[in-house]
């Protein structure tokens, strides 16, 4: 019975620590270890209950999933984002992945949320299903584009647009949202390729990695897409020459 009560004790104490060693690492509170080993050295937090964080306008506040919710699409996670090798995820700066539902900022509704600085994804598990794999690959790309800003240059990426087409200001203050593949591409694979130069790389890397046939079959018809193709396939060889597509 003693020792029933030290181990219990023990559980108590170590809970919490485990919490505060995740918040001091990277600044998200209420989170716990959902699994800490995987092949390419990712460690899966989950939220145990509702966190907040950001400053004002600037909100980011995901809710807690129950332990099931979570086991029902950890193995999709884990299998896309076990792509991506130890290796090439330390030149990326990304360590964590943050498992939460009902995700936004500012009140507006995300399927993802990257942290270059901290190292850390969070990640919508209830983001649209018809777009759910692909929107992992479209967040990883934002982390890589701020890991090589020089190799993604957003003026080189208007430039092989048509000099009629403008982007928006910014991703949020853009009616373009829809994220299905258009039947005509005319140079975008998406309504939300059309927001900003950075969403729209995203967009193309995201369908390199979960749909490349696709994507390449309509770049045959539609050089614009495929110099866009071009440019993002050459500048992650760059970073590693053994990236595959």
């Amino acid at each position: 019975m003693k020792f029933s009560k030290i181990i219990l004790l023990l559980f108590i104490l170590i809970s919490p620590a485990n919490a505060n060693t995740i918040y001091n690492l990277i600044k998200i509170p209420n989170l716990e270890i959902y699994k800490n080993k995987s092949i390419n050295g990712i460690k899966y937090l989950k939220a145990v209950k509702t966190f907040q964080v950001g400053i004002r306008n600037n909100n980011v506040t995901c809710f807690n999933s129950s332990v099931q919710t979570i086991d029902e699409k950890f193995n999709l996670i884990e299998k896309n984002f076990n792509k991506y090798s130890s290796d090439f995820l330390e030149k990326i700066n990304l360590k964590y992945i943050v498992l939460c539902e009902n995700l936004s900022v500012s009140e507006i509704d995300a399927g993802g949320i990257p942290n270059h600085k901290m190292k850390t994804l969070i990640i919508n598990i209830k983001f649209k299903k018809d777009h759910f794999e692909r929107i992992l690959h479209h967040e990883v790309f934002h982390l890589i584009n701020e890991s090589f800003k020089k190799l993604f240059s957003d003026d080189d990426w208007k430039d092989i647009n048509s000099k009629k087409f403008s982007y928006a200001e910014c991703s949020t203050c853009s009616n373009r949202l829809n994220l299905s593949l258009l039947k005509e591409t005319e140079g975008f694979l998406t309504e939300y390729s059309m927001s900003t130069p950075s969403e729209d790389m995203a967009e193309v890397f995201s369908f390199l990695i979960t749909d490349k046939e696709s994507i390449e079959n309509k770049a045959l018809k539609d050089p614009i897409l495929e110099k866009k193709i071009s440019y993002i396939k050459k500048n992650l060889l760059k970073i590693d020459q053994g990236f595959k597509f």
